[in-house]
């Protein structure tokens, strides 16, 4: 689903959502491969969906709800459009990262970084990139 955030008032929260440099991606990758560090990375489809909506939003139900059609209904998912919307995705996305033992590299906050195990016990890291 798409908003018209066009259409709505600027949000007094932070908007800006970050973006992963290609220069970082070359570093990363170098720096993965000199020391033999697994790197992982993906494309998650409809993300902003996974965040919880910021604003206090809501629509009038068209005709493609059945029944519900007329009804108010209050949005609880960022949407494509919002303004807040990327904001809210990187915090999720943060969160979610953190709880799953990542933590952001001080050159660049869109390259994650989480301590690991060999096979045979020594350690080293592995890369995520954003």
């Amino acid at each position: 689903m798409v908003a018209d955030g066009h259409k709505t008032r600027p949000p007094t929260s932070i908007t800006y959502s970050s973006v992963v440099s290609r220069e970082s991606v070359r570093i990363a990758l170098t720096i993965a491969s000199l020391n033999s560090l697994h790197v992982s990375s993906c494309e998650i489809g409809n993300a902003y969906l996974n965040a919880t909506c910021r604003e206090k939003l809501w629509t009038v139900a068209g005709p493609e709800f059945g029944s519900e059609k007329g009804s108010v209904m209050i949005i609880s998912r960022e949407l494509y459009g919002l303004k807040s919307s990327g904001a809210a995705w990187r915090s999720t996305l943060a969160r979610t990262m953190g709880l799953l033992g990542y933590w952001p590299t001080q050159a660049d906050p869109d390259i994650w970084i989480k301590r690991a195990s060999k096979k045979d016990g020594s350690d080293y890291y592995k890369l995520m990139l954003e």
